[in-house]
């Protein structure tokens, strides 16, 4: 059994929601208030576990599994994944196409189970989750394909895990580029500002908080887990492809990975906290500037 591979999964189950706790701590410091607690999304999940799950007689076993597979997927996408200095549970060759397709599956059973509700806001917001994510998810996998290029690897285990600094050294433009599309993809998928503001509960800019307005207790709570951990996984491929720090110690690279997550967590608390969410209209905008970053290191690898 791969013991060691186990390590990053377990630590992602488990710090994934302290990883929200630090952006909002941060949100709180720029905005001059004393903020939540640092544990509260831990302090929240509990409370919905404890709650029952009410579910409408207009809906089918599709809004039961929604909340299954949105915190199922990425679970099993973290096995794909080696983090903190560990191997990754699972490797082969072209693992990072199907890290895309648990995320994007993830994402359709939710779709799915708003669209099951029968009600026309939901259905709102899965129509610009479907379209959003139509956007993200190529220029994701562009991204990982150049940082394949790059390590000269086919799987994450390569492309994540096995970066070093003299493939820094030479490809540093490619890998910037990939890092700045990837900070993109990770606002993007994760409905974090400029894309959404996951705070706010108005009609008109809402895009996966409306998805969820029907679910309640242990579900609701699956899919607040599953979302803090998709925003762990897309914050450690960022990690891993733009500091790919390698002391020779496993626990200093495992500290080094949780310092390098740390500060990103705050990163985005800044980003949130100096620019406003975009105008809907905009998000596409936005999201095809990440594509042609993709697409220029694509070019640079290629020429």
């Amino acid at each position: 059994m791969n013991t060691p591979g186990l390590v990053g999964p377990v630590v992602a189950l488990l710090a994934a929601p302290l990883f929200l706790g630090v952006i909002h701590r941060t949100k709180a410091v720029f905005a001059g208030r004393n903020g939540q607690p640092m544990l509260q999304v831990y302090f929240d999940l509990a409370k919905l576990l404890r709650k029952g799950a009410v579910l409408s007689r207009t809906t089918t076993g599709v809004f039961a599994l929604g909340p299954a597979v949105a915190i199922g997927a990425p679970i099993a996408a973290l096995s794909l994944l080696p983090q903190a200095g560990f191997p990754s549970l699972i490797a082969f060759p072209g693992d990072f196409v199907l890290l895309a397709a648990l995320l994007a599956s993830a994402r359709f059973l939710t779709m799915a189970a708003a669209l099951d509700t029968g009600s026309s806001f939901e259905g709102m917001g899965a129509s610009r989750e479907a379209t959003f994510s139509a956007l993200a998810e190529p220029v994701l996998l562009l991204c990982l394909a150049a940082a394949a290029r790059v390590s000269g690897s086919a799987s994450l285990t390569g492309i994540v895990g096995g970066l070093t600094e003299a493939d820094w050294q030479r490809g540093a433009p490619v890998l910037l580029l990939v890092g700045v599309a990837l900070l993109g993809v990770l606002l993007a998928e994760n409905s974090r500002i400029p894309v959404d503001d996951p705070a706010t509960h108005l009609e008109l800019t809402m895009i996966h908080e409306v998805m969820v307005l029907d679910h309640g207790g242990p579900d609701l709570a699956w899919i607040q887990w599953g979302a803090a951990l998709k925003l762990w996984v897309m914050g450690a491929l960022s990690v891993g492809v733009m500091l790919p720090i390698r002391t020779g110690s496993a626990w200093l690279d495992a500290a080094s990975f949780l310092a390098a997550m740390a500060g990103l967590a705050v990163a985005i608390g800044v980003i949130e906290s100096t620019i406003a969410r975009l105008r809907m209209a905009r998000v596409p905008q936005f999201l095809i500037g990440a594509g042609a970053f993709a697409i220029v290191a694509i070019a640079l690898i290629l020429r």
